[in-house]
Parts: C-alpha cells; sequence; structure tokens
C-alpha cells in the first residue's frame, strides 16, 4: 500500500472564507453570502474530489522477468485504477528507477471507476544490479487547491548480466590445453568410449553428434569420451585499473568481463566445473563447481565487478595453496607488464597449466601491446591467446543472427511478477 498525503496547496481559500464569514456576521449583505457559499462550496468541492483521489487511485508494476542480460529488451506493465467516482484529470508519475538511460514517469488521466495499462520499454545496456522503483505519484483536484502525493517505497532488483557469445577461436582444455576432447590421430580417437552426452558448441566436430538424443531432444548434442583430459577450470580476472583502457562497452574491463562469462558458460554446459577469482573493493571467490546453480552464480558476480587496485600478482600468490595438479588456471588480462608472470611461474612449477587470454590495448585505443608479456609466456610454454576488440564484435554478430540469449531466457515464459 502507498503512503497517502494530501495538502492544501494554498492559504488563501481558507482566510477569504474565514474573512467573509466574519464580515457576513458583523454585517450581513446577500453579496457576502453568495461570495462565501461559492468560495466555500468550490473549497469543499476541491477537498472532497481529492480525498476521493487518494483513497482510489492505485498503481500496479509489473516486470516479466528480475533479470536480464546486456542487449535484452526490457518491459514493465503500468496499470493506474480509479477506484472513485470522480475523474483524475492529471496524475504525474515519476520513477525514481536507477537503471541506466531508463525512465518510466508520465503524466496520465483515468476516468471515475475506471483503469488504464500502458507499457515502457528499454534496452538493457548496461550490467549490473539496479533497481527498478520506488516511484510516486502526484494528482489533485481541478481547482488546483489540493495536491495528493502517493509514495510506493518498495522496488525490485534488476541483475543485467554481461552477454554470453559463442567464441569458436577460443578454445580451453582441461589443464590449459587447446583443443579439449580432440585427439590427435582417429586411431585414438576410436579407443575411447562414449561416458555421456553433451550439448552441441561451434567448435565441435559434426561427426561426434549422437543423433538418437538430439532427436528426443530437438536439440543437437554430441558424445563426450572418457579419454579427453578433465580437470577443474579457474578464470581469473585481472581487475586492476592502471591496466585497463577505454570507456563504457568499448572498454577492455567489459571485454575481460564478456569473456570471462561466455568461457564459463561453455565450461559448464560442457560438464566442467568451473571458479571465478575477481578483485575490486572485495575479493570475489568461487571454487570450481559444475550445474546451472554455478553458472548463475558467475554471471552473478560478473555482471557486479568493478575495477579495483589489487594487482593481477597479488591474486595469483593468495591462489597458490587452493590450487592443484591438473587444474586449468585461465588468467583473462589487458595488462603490458610482464611482472605478474613472476607469480605465476611457482604455480606451473607445482603442476598448474595457465591458458593467457590477452586483451590487445591497441584494438581499444591504446598506443601498446603486450610484446615482453608474449615473448614470456613463449618461454614458459605457456598457451595463450591474444583478444583483439574486433573479435568480440564478430562474435555479436553471429549472436545477433541467432536472435537468442545462449539459452538464459526460456522459451514461451511469459509470466509477470507483480512489485507494487
Amino acid at each position: 500500500m502507498p503512503k497517502v498525503t494530501q495538502r492544501l496547496n494554498t492559504r488563501l481559500m481558507p482566510f477569504l472564507v474565514g474573512v467573509l464569514f466574519l464580515i457576513q456576521l458583523i454585517e450581513p449583505f446577500r453579496g457576502w453570502q453568495i461570495l462565501l457559499v461559492g468560495l466555500g462550496g468550490v473549497w469543499l468541492l476541491g477537498y472532497l474530489w481529492a480525498r476521493s483521489l487518494a483513497r482510489g487511485l492505485r498503481l500496479m508494476r509489473e516486470i516479466r522477468f528480475g533479470w536480464a542480460q546486456v542487449g535484452d529488451r526490457l518491459l514493465e506493465r503500468f496499470t493506474l485504477e480509479n477506484r472513485g467516482r470522480l475523474r483524475a484529470l492529471w496524475v504525474e508519475v515519476v520513477d525514481h528507477s536507477s537503471l541506466p538511460g531508463y525512465q518510466a514517469s508520465r503524466v496520465v488521466s483515468v476516468e471515475g471507476e475506471r483503469s488504464i495499462r500502458w507499457f515502457k520499454k528499454a534496452v538493457c545496456a548496461h550490467r549490473g544490479l539496479f533497481r527498478l522503483g520506488p516511484l510516486r505519484m502526484r494528482t489533485g483536484d481541478p481547482f488546483g487547491l489540493y495536491t495528493v502525493d502517493l509514495e510506493y517505497s518498495l522496488s525490485i532488483p534488476l541483475l543485467v548480466m554481461p552477454p554470453v557469445l559463442p567464441l569458436p577461436t577460443i578454445e580451453v582444455a582441461a589443464g590449459g590445453r587447446p583443443g579439449e576432447g580432440r585427439l590427435k590421430t582417429d586411431d585414438l580417437e576410436r579407443t575411447v568410449s562414449v561416458s555421456h552426452v553433451r550439448e552441441y558448441q561451434l567448435d565441435d566436430q559434426w561427426r561426434w553428434i549422437h543423433w538418437p538424443t538430439s532427436a528426443r531432444r530437438q536439440s543437437l548434442y554430441v558424445r563426450s569420451f572418457d579419454g579427453a583430459p578433465a580437470g577443474d577450470w579457474w578464470l581469473v580476472l585481472d581487475m586492476n585499473r592502471e591496466v585497463h583502457i577505454g570507456f563504457g562497452q568499448n572498454s577492455t574491463e567489459e571485454h575481460e568481463v564478456i569473456l570471462a562469462a561466455s568461457l564459463a558458460d561453455r565450461g559448464i554446459r560442457s560438464g566442467r566445473a568451473v571458479g571465478l577469482v575477481a578483485a575490486n573493493e572485495e575479493l570475489i571467490w568461487l571454487p570450481p563447481r559444475g550445474g546451472e546453480g554455478q553458472r548463475w552464480q558467475i554471471l552473478y558476480w560478473l555482471a557486479q565487478v568493478d575495477l579495483g587496485d589489487r594487482p593481477l600478482d597479488d591474486l595469483l600468490t593468495r591462489m597458490g595453496p587452493s590450487l592443484g595438479r591438473n587444474t586449468s588456471l585461465v588468467i583473462v588480462t589487458p595488462s603490458v607488464d610482464s611482472r605478474w608472470i613472476r607469480a605465476l611461474v611457482p604455480l606451473i612449477d607445482r603442476g598448474v597449466i595457465p591458458t593467457v587470454l590477452l586483451l590487445s590495448p591497441r584494438s581499444f585505443g591504446g598506443s601498446s601491446e603486450p610484446v615482453e608479456v608474449q615473448s614470456s609466456l613463449i618461454n614458459l610454454g605457456v598457451t595463450y591467446y591474444l583478444i583483439a576488440r574486433d573479435l568480440l564484435e564478430d562474435a555479436t554478430a553471429r549472436f545477433d543472427q541467432l536472435g537468442k540469449m545462449s539459452g538464459i531466457h526460456e522459451p514461451g515464459h511469459k509470466t509477470w511478477e507483480v512489485i507494487l
């Protein structure tokens, strides 16, 4: 229920009515009587009209989902009901949502004992945890004597997660070896046995497709081989603000988050246990697990991760005791400074095999490339990929052609959640 306040806009009306009443008592005159009755009647009518609006107006705000991804369309439905008999000539709806670029404020009117409905659409352009609401309605009587405020203090969180894109040129295997599940010769490939099936990925071979399962589930599924290497994935994000460049969606920060989200989605869908480590003002530490719950947890934290002051070498040093052999350590960074590699060497010596995704600073408007970092990784025998900005732009184009968000939104889900 809203908090309702009805207030008189000016004290001139009661002052005039009081003066006329006193004059009529002291020196009765028909003219004073007519003015007194007229002004008093207007005052009384304005009060009753405003009271009817205060008691009769109710707003219902509904949203289709409590979460979205960057690029999704947000759709809200508003229903304004007037249970009183008197018409609301104007109702100003003021929205205080924190979603960037989104404003649901408007001015409407509604007849007595009627309701109206309207929709508000927007595109979620930024990841993060936002709030829809609170909002405030303001209305009044036709004479402008009273203002009625209805405050809806409730709001609902809206989580906008980073997009999940197909990345066919990036392959992360257990233990950090590229080419997961792709054994080198046909002879070896024929000797492994199938343990289960998993969803088809863009880089899978067509001859791995398990057609009976695909026909039964009406989606492509491939065979997963027992002989494929296995291991946990640790995704490590370098969120040190000193190494990032660019602004908004064209920054290395946003592309780093998209890479992590896409790789986490791929790993969990293929049956891997995936963990996440990042640091801004606080440390985000999600040990490797599998399943949809872990996938949602990773996307939840990636939606909110921000830049901080913790350097990558400090993060790798703290991770050391938690990493075992045959663990795949996937590092995502735009750093051109190779100092963090010193913290990587002890992990390699312990049997951790890293894969490094280097964001190309020059493609984001920077002046240099991580040449020293690349040279150090080559000397250590570490697999790395140099990720240019156009790689994700191409992936986005393929993603748009598919016309859906990597299975996060289930088709046919049309429910509305009432929040006010």
